[in-house]
């Protein structure tokens, strides 16, 4: 058995805190890199992440906070060693570790209910698919994590779901790798080698069909487009195809450029922001 401790939601009145520009200081900390694991599920799904902090020096000195909202603690590790919880402390919105003052390699293993999150913030679960809404702060919903824009990371990801409910597993950046696993599940991993804030995180998974075309960048590099979408909108697809991607309709004359070798785009009745 694996012994957890679960977040209390804020409540409405913890909810209301002003945030003002003329208060902007740099992040303490700084996370150059993240490893995110993901065990998916609508009921619940398991997150272990790896992030990989540092002091910043051009911030000012503070212990180590992580943003989290609702997850429920498995585990906390630093450099490999399991902390005791009397070595952190846990808080209705902040994961603190006072203990870690240097370069270090905090893991976090939480778990998370998709299918129960009404709030439709960071994962959750509709129409059969599992989706993700991250801003403005919706990712501290799915990990522990500095939830600000300031806070630069690339990320590699690993997806495991059930292969027959969830058979297209998405995530940004590029498809690294993908195999099947024993227990009817599969999974993927994906890499994003551009540093970006973790507003911009996504995940997708569910049974999805693709409309793809290539084309090759002005810097001269092939890359192809998906549009994903349930099999019976796919049709209707061609047309964002076209626009967004001009090379794909034949413009030759219309210079593109892109850092990734796959570009995936996906349209979901479910997506709650509606783009």
């Amino acid at each position: 058995m694996v012994a957890s401790r679960a977040m209390s939601e804020p409540s409405q009145q913890d909810a209301a805190v002003d945030i003002r520009l003329a208060d902007y200081q740099p992040p303490s900390w700084l996370c150059p890199r993240i490893g995110l694991e993901f065990d998916l599920g609508a009921d619940f799904t398991e997150v272990t992440a790896r992030l990989h902090v540092e002091p910043n020096p051009d911030g000012p000195a503070a212990p180590l906070r992580l943003d989290g909202e609702g997850l429920e603690l498995l585990s906390v590790r630093v450099d490999g060693e399991r902390l005791g919880e009397e070595d952190y402390e846990l808080q209705p919105r902040t994961l603190l570790l006072p203990s870690v003052h240097r370069a270090a390699v905090v893991e976090t293993r939480v778990r998370i209910h998709p299918a129960a999150n009404t709030r439709l913030e960071g994962l959750y679960a509709s129409g059969g698919m599992l989706l993700t809404q991250c801003e403005a702060e919706g990712f501290r919903r799915i990990t522990f994590f500095p939830d600000r824009p300031d806070v630069l990371s690339v990320y590699d990801v690993t997806l495991r779901a059930d292969a027959s409910r969830y058979p297209v597993l998405l995530a940004n950046g590029d498809p690294v790798e993908s195999g099947k696993l024993d227990d009817g599940r599969h999974w993927a991993r994906w890499h994003d080698p551009h540093p970006k804030p973790c507003y911009l995180f996504a995940l997708v998974a569910g049974e999805l069909d693709r409309l793809s075309a290539g084309f090759t960048t002005a810097e001269g590099r092939d890359v192809t487009v998906n549009i994903w979408a349930a099999k019976n909108d796919v049709p209707r697809c061609q047309h964002a195809l076209d626009r967004c991607w001009p090379p794909c309709a034949g413009m030759s004359s219309v210079s593109v450029a892109t850092d990734l070798d796959v570009f995936n785009v996906v349209a979901a009745n479910d997506f709650n922001m509606g783009a």
